[in-house]
Protein backbone atom coordinates (compact mmCIF):
# COMPACT_ATOMS: atom_id res chain seq x y z
CA UNK A 1 0.00 0.00 0.00
CA UNK A 2 1.14 3.55 -0.68
CA UNK A 3 -1.13 5.19 1.92
CA UNK A 4 -0.88 3.80 5.47
CA UNK A 5 -3.92 2.41 7.26
CA UNK A 6 -5.24 4.42 10.19
CA UNK A 7 -4.37 3.68 13.82
CA UNK A 8 -6.37 4.63 16.90
CA UNK A 9 -3.75 3.93 19.55
CA UNK A 10 -4.02 7.21 21.46
CA UNK A 11 -7.74 7.94 21.16
CA UNK A 12 -9.61 4.68 20.74
CA UNK A 13 -12.21 4.40 17.97
CA UNK A 14 -14.54 7.33 17.22
CA UNK A 15 -17.94 7.41 18.93
CA UNK A 16 -19.68 7.28 15.55
CA UNK A 17 -17.93 4.01 14.68
CA UNK A 18 -18.68 2.44 18.08
CA UNK A 19 -22.36 3.47 17.95
CA UNK A 20 -22.78 1.96 14.49
CA UNK A 21 -21.06 -1.24 15.65
CA UNK A 22 -23.35 -1.48 18.70
CA UNK A 23 -26.49 -0.82 16.65
CA UNK A 24 -25.73 -3.35 13.93
CA UNK A 25 -24.42 -6.07 16.26
CA UNK A 26 -27.05 -5.61 18.98
CA UNK A 27 -24.43 -5.54 21.75
CA UNK A 28 -22.93 -2.72 23.80
CA UNK A 29 -19.17 -2.07 23.64
CA UNK A 30 -16.79 -1.81 26.59
CA UNK A 31 -13.09 -1.00 26.54
CA UNK A 32 -12.32 0.94 23.34
CA UNK A 33 -8.72 1.54 24.34
CA UNK A 34 -5.27 0.42 23.26
CA UNK A 35 -4.43 -2.55 25.44
CA UNK A 36 -2.73 -5.90 25.85
CA UNK A 37 -5.11 -8.64 24.77
CA UNK A 38 -4.46 -10.80 27.80
CA UNK A 39 -4.73 -7.91 30.26
CA UNK A 40 -7.97 -6.48 28.91
CA UNK A 41 -9.83 -9.78 29.29
CA UNK A 42 -8.63 -9.90 32.92
CA UNK A 43 -9.88 -6.35 33.45
CA UNK A 44 -13.18 -6.58 31.57
CA UNK A 45 -13.90 -10.29 31.11
CA UNK A 46 -16.21 -10.64 34.12
CA UNK A 47 -18.15 -7.51 33.12
CA UNK A 48 -18.45 -8.93 29.59
CA UNK A 49 -19.92 -12.20 30.91
CA UNK A 50 -22.34 -10.35 33.20
CA UNK A 51 -23.58 -7.78 30.64
CA UNK A 52 -22.97 -9.41 27.23
CA UNK A 53 -21.07 -6.31 26.08
CA UNK A 54 -18.27 -6.84 23.55
CA UNK A 55 -14.70 -6.01 24.58
CA UNK A 56 -13.27 -3.81 21.81
CA UNK A 57 -9.63 -2.71 21.82
CA UNK A 58 -6.74 -1.80 19.56
CA UNK A 59 -2.92 -1.60 19.62
CA UNK A 60 -0.16 0.34 17.85
CA UNK A 61 -1.21 -1.49 14.66
CA UNK A 62 -4.21 -0.72 12.46
CA UNK A 63 -6.49 -3.30 14.09
CA UNK A 64 -9.90 -3.45 15.74
CA UNK A 65 -10.01 -6.47 18.05
CA UNK A 66 -13.14 -7.92 19.62
CA UNK A 67 -12.72 -10.24 22.62
CA UNK A 68 -15.71 -12.35 23.69
CA UNK A 69 -16.25 -15.52 25.70
CA UNK A 70 -16.72 -18.68 23.63
CA UNK A 71 -19.30 -20.15 26.02
CA UNK A 72 -21.29 -17.12 27.20
CA UNK A 73 -21.18 -15.04 24.01
CA UNK A 74 -20.62 -17.76 21.43
CA UNK A 75 -17.98 -18.21 18.75
CA UNK A 76 -20.40 -17.86 15.83
CA UNK A 77 -21.82 -14.66 17.29
CA UNK A 78 -18.30 -13.25 17.73
CA UNK A 79 -17.49 -14.03 14.11
CA UNK A 80 -20.76 -12.43 12.98
CA UNK A 81 -19.96 -9.23 14.84
CA UNK A 82 -16.42 -9.16 13.45
CA UNK A 83 -17.79 -9.41 9.90
CA UNK A 84 -20.01 -6.42 10.64
CA UNK A 85 -17.00 -4.53 12.03
CA UNK A 86 -15.11 -5.38 8.84
CA UNK A 87 -17.87 -3.80 6.74
CA UNK A 88 -18.00 -0.69 8.92
CA UNK A 89 -14.23 -0.22 8.92
CA UNK A 90 -14.03 -0.23 5.13
CA UNK A 91 -15.18 3.40 5.21
CA UNK A 92 -12.29 5.67 4.14
CA UNK A 93 -12.54 7.83 7.25
CA UNK A 94 -11.88 4.76 9.44
CA UNK A 95 -9.82 2.55 7.09
CA UNK A 96 -8.74 -0.17 9.55
CA UNK A 97 -6.43 -2.86 8.13
CA UNK A 98 -7.67 -5.86 10.13
CA UNK A 99 -10.53 -6.92 12.37
CA UNK A 100 -9.51 -9.72 14.75
CA UNK A 101 -11.82 -12.06 16.65
CA UNK A 102 -10.23 -12.86 20.04
CA UNK A 103 -12.26 -15.60 21.76
CA UNK A 104 -11.44 -16.65 25.32
CA UNK A 105 -12.61 -19.12 27.97
CA UNK A 106 -12.54 -19.35 31.75
CA UNK A 107 -14.79 -18.35 34.64
CA UNK A 108 -12.91 -15.59 36.48
CA UNK A 109 -10.20 -13.04 35.73
CA UNK A 110 -7.67 -15.42 37.29
CA UNK A 111 -8.21 -18.15 34.69
CA UNK A 112 -9.32 -16.34 31.50
CA UNK A 113 -7.28 -17.63 28.55
CA UNK A 114 -7.49 -16.96 24.82
CA UNK A 115 -8.23 -19.91 22.55
CA UNK A 116 -6.77 -20.93 19.15
CA UNK A 117 -10.04 -19.90 17.46
CA UNK A 118 -8.76 -16.44 16.58
CA UNK A 119 -9.91 -15.27 13.16
CA UNK A 120 -8.59 -12.33 11.14
CA UNK A 121 -10.68 -10.31 8.71
CA UNK A 122 -8.27 -8.50 6.43
CA UNK A 123 -8.78 -5.98 3.66
CA UNK A 124 -9.02 -7.64 0.26
CA UNK A 125 -5.66 -7.29 -1.52
CA UNK A 126 -6.07 -4.30 -3.83
CA UNK A 127 -3.94 -5.54 -6.71
CA UNK A 128 -2.64 -8.74 -8.31
CA UNK A 129 -0.19 -10.58 -6.03
CA UNK A 130 2.52 -13.17 -6.57
CA UNK A 131 0.11 -15.71 -5.00
CA UNK A 132 -2.49 -14.88 -7.66
CA UNK A 133 0.06 -15.41 -10.42
CA UNK A 134 1.17 -18.73 -8.96
CA UNK A 135 -2.41 -20.00 -8.77
CA UNK A 136 -3.17 -18.70 -12.28
CA UNK A 137 -0.26 -20.79 -13.57
CA UNK A 138 -1.60 -23.93 -11.83
CA UNK A 139 1.12 -23.88 -9.18
CA UNK A 140 -0.04 -25.07 -5.75
CA UNK A 141 -0.11 -22.53 -2.94
CA UNK A 142 -0.56 -24.42 0.33
CA UNK A 143 -1.15 -22.23 3.39
CA UNK A 144 -0.59 -23.32 6.99
CA UNK A 145 -2.01 -21.33 9.92
CA UNK A 146 -3.34 -17.80 9.54
CA UNK A 147 -1.86 -17.23 6.05
CA UNK A 148 -5.32 -17.86 4.55
CA UNK A 149 -6.83 -15.11 6.71
CA UNK A 150 -4.09 -12.59 5.92
CA UNK A 151 -4.83 -12.74 2.19
CA UNK A 152 -8.59 -13.36 2.52
CA UNK A 153 -7.97 -16.69 0.81
CA UNK A 154 -6.73 -14.99 -2.37
CA UNK A 155 -4.21 -17.05 -4.34
CA UNK A 156 -4.50 -20.05 -1.97
CA UNK A 157 -5.20 -23.48 -3.46
CA UNK A 158 -5.35 -25.38 -0.16
CA UNK A 159 -5.54 -24.21 3.46
CA UNK A 160 -4.48 -26.21 6.54
CA UNK A 161 -5.51 -24.95 9.98
CA UNK A 162 -3.06 -25.07 12.87
CA UNK A 163 -3.42 -24.47 16.61
CA UNK A 164 0.22 -23.88 17.62
CA UNK A 165 3.77 -23.58 16.32
CA UNK A 166 4.46 -27.28 16.86
CA UNK A 167 1.13 -28.35 15.37
CA UNK A 168 1.92 -26.24 12.30
CA UNK A 169 5.44 -27.59 11.91
CA UNK A 170 4.29 -31.20 12.30
CA UNK A 171 1.57 -30.71 9.67
CA UNK A 172 4.06 -28.96 7.39
CA UNK A 173 6.54 -31.84 7.63
CA UNK A 174 3.77 -34.43 7.20
CA UNK A 175 2.70 -32.63 4.05
CA UNK A 176 6.27 -32.58 2.72
CA UNK A 177 6.59 -36.32 3.29
CA UNK A 178 3.23 -37.30 1.83
CA UNK A 179 2.89 -34.84 -1.03
CA UNK A 180 6.12 -32.93 -1.69
CA UNK A 181 4.79 -31.79 -5.07
CA UNK A 182 5.76 -28.54 -6.75
CA UNK A 183 4.39 -25.39 -5.20
CA UNK A 184 4.69 -22.80 -2.47
CA UNK A 185 4.28 -24.15 1.08
CA UNK A 186 3.58 -21.04 3.15
CA UNK A 187 3.52 -21.28 6.97
CA UNK A 188 3.15 -18.74 9.76
CA UNK A 189 4.28 -19.59 13.30
CA UNK A 190 2.05 -17.21 15.22
CA UNK A 191 3.11 -18.12 18.77
CA UNK A 192 6.44 -16.29 18.45
CA UNK A 193 4.28 -13.18 18.23
CA UNK A 194 1.14 -13.87 20.24
CA UNK A 195 2.45 -15.94 23.17
CA UNK A 196 6.07 -14.90 23.58
CA UNK A 197 6.78 -11.57 21.84
CA UNK A 198 3.73 -9.56 22.96
CA UNK A 199 3.84 -11.14 26.40
CA UNK A 200 7.59 -10.31 26.73
CA UNK A 201 8.29 -13.89 27.76
CA UNK A 202 12.00 -14.37 27.10
CA UNK A 203 12.19 -17.95 28.36
CA UNK A 204 9.15 -19.01 26.35
CA UNK A 205 10.55 -17.33 23.25
CA UNK A 206 13.90 -19.10 23.71
CA UNK A 207 12.22 -22.48 24.16
CA UNK A 208 10.09 -21.88 21.04
CA UNK A 209 13.25 -21.10 19.04
CA UNK A 210 14.80 -24.37 20.22
CA UNK A 211 11.66 -26.24 19.14
CA UNK A 212 11.78 -24.53 15.75
CA UNK A 213 15.47 -25.42 15.33
CA UNK A 214 14.69 -29.09 15.96
CA UNK A 215 11.93 -29.16 13.34
CA UNK A 216 14.02 -27.09 10.93
CA UNK A 217 16.63 -29.85 10.86
CA UNK A 218 13.98 -32.32 9.72
CA UNK A 219 12.65 -29.88 7.11
CA UNK A 220 16.14 -29.38 5.67
CA UNK A 221 16.63 -33.15 5.44
CA UNK A 222 13.43 -33.40 3.37
CA UNK A 223 14.39 -30.65 0.93
CA UNK A 224 15.11 -31.79 -2.62
CA UNK A 225 17.79 -30.51 -5.00
CA UNK A 226 15.49 -27.95 -6.64
CA UNK A 227 13.73 -26.72 -3.47
CA UNK A 228 14.20 -23.26 -1.97
CA UNK A 229 13.57 -22.54 1.72
CA UNK A 230 12.93 -18.94 2.83
CA UNK A 231 12.66 -17.92 6.49
CA UNK A 232 11.62 -14.43 7.48
CA UNK A 233 9.27 -12.41 9.70
CA UNK A 234 6.71 -9.70 9.03
CA UNK A 235 7.85 -7.50 11.93
CA UNK A 236 9.91 -7.49 15.10
CA UNK A 237 8.63 -8.34 18.57
CA UNK A 238 11.59 -8.27 20.94
CA UNK A 239 10.59 -10.15 24.13
CA UNK A 240 13.16 -8.18 26.17
CA UNK A 241 11.64 -4.79 25.29
CA UNK A 242 9.13 -2.72 27.25
CA UNK A 243 5.39 -2.61 26.61
CA UNK A 244 3.42 -5.16 24.59
CA UNK A 245 3.53 -3.75 21.05
CA UNK A 246 5.62 -4.78 18.05
CA UNK A 247 9.20 -3.51 17.99
CA UNK A 248 11.13 -1.95 15.14
CA UNK A 249 14.34 -3.95 14.62
CA UNK A 250 15.19 -5.35 11.19
CA UNK A 251 13.71 -8.76 10.41
CA UNK A 252 15.84 -11.61 9.02
CA UNK A 253 15.79 -13.16 5.57
CA UNK A 254 17.40 -16.59 5.48
CA UNK A 255 17.50 -18.43 2.14
CA UNK A 256 18.63 -22.06 1.83
CA UNK A 257 18.94 -24.58 -0.97
CA UNK A 258 21.15 -27.65 -1.23
CA UNK A 259 23.43 -26.08 -3.82
CA UNK A 260 22.97 -22.45 -2.87
CA UNK A 261 25.78 -19.93 -2.42
CA UNK A 262 26.79 -18.72 1.02
CA UNK A 263 26.43 -14.95 0.71
CA UNK A 264 25.21 -11.92 2.64
CA UNK A 265 21.96 -10.67 1.09
CA UNK A 266 22.48 -7.30 2.76
CA UNK A 267 19.80 -4.95 4.03
CA UNK A 268 16.99 -5.03 1.48
CA UNK A 269 15.00 -1.97 0.47
CA UNK A 270 11.63 -3.70 0.63
CA UNK A 271 9.88 -6.80 1.93
CA UNK A 272 8.59 -7.21 -1.64
CA UNK A 273 12.01 -8.62 -2.61
CA UNK A 274 10.81 -11.94 -1.19
CA UNK A 275 7.70 -11.97 -3.37
CA UNK A 276 9.79 -11.15 -6.43
CA UNK A 277 12.22 -13.96 -5.59
CA UNK A 278 9.35 -16.45 -5.29
CA UNK A 279 7.90 -15.29 -8.62
CA UNK A 280 11.35 -15.62 -10.20
CA UNK A 281 11.80 -19.10 -8.71
CA UNK A 282 8.56 -20.37 -10.28
CA UNK A 283 9.06 -18.35 -13.48
CA UNK A 284 5.75 -16.47 -13.21
CA UNK A 285 4.96 -12.80 -13.78
CA UNK A 286 6.30 -10.54 -11.03
CA UNK A 287 4.95 -7.29 -9.62
CA UNK A 288 8.03 -5.16 -10.39
CA UNK A 289 7.88 -3.69 -6.89
CA UNK A 290 10.88 -5.34 -5.27
CA UNK A 291 14.04 -6.96 -6.62
CA UNK A 292 14.55 -10.73 -6.83
CA UNK A 293 17.69 -12.11 -5.19
CA UNK A 294 17.30 -15.60 -6.74
CA UNK A 295 20.29 -15.26 -9.07
CA UNK A 296 22.44 -14.04 -6.18
CA UNK A 297 21.94 -17.28 -4.27
CA UNK A 298 21.91 -19.82 -7.12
Amino acid sequence: VEKPYLTFTETGFPDELIKELEKRCGHKVIGNISASGTEIIKDLGEEHIKTGAMIVYTSSDSVLQIACHEKYFGLDELYRCCKIAREICMKPEWNVARIIARPFVGETKDDFTRTPNRHDYAVEPFDIMTLDNLKKNNINVISFGKIFDIYNGRGITESIKTISNIDGLEKYIKYMKERNDEGLYYINLVEFDSLWGHRRNVIGYGDALKDFDNYLGEIINLIKEDDLLLITADHGNDPTWTGTDHTREYTPILAYSKNGKSINLGIRETYADIGETIADNFNVENQKIGKSFLKEIE
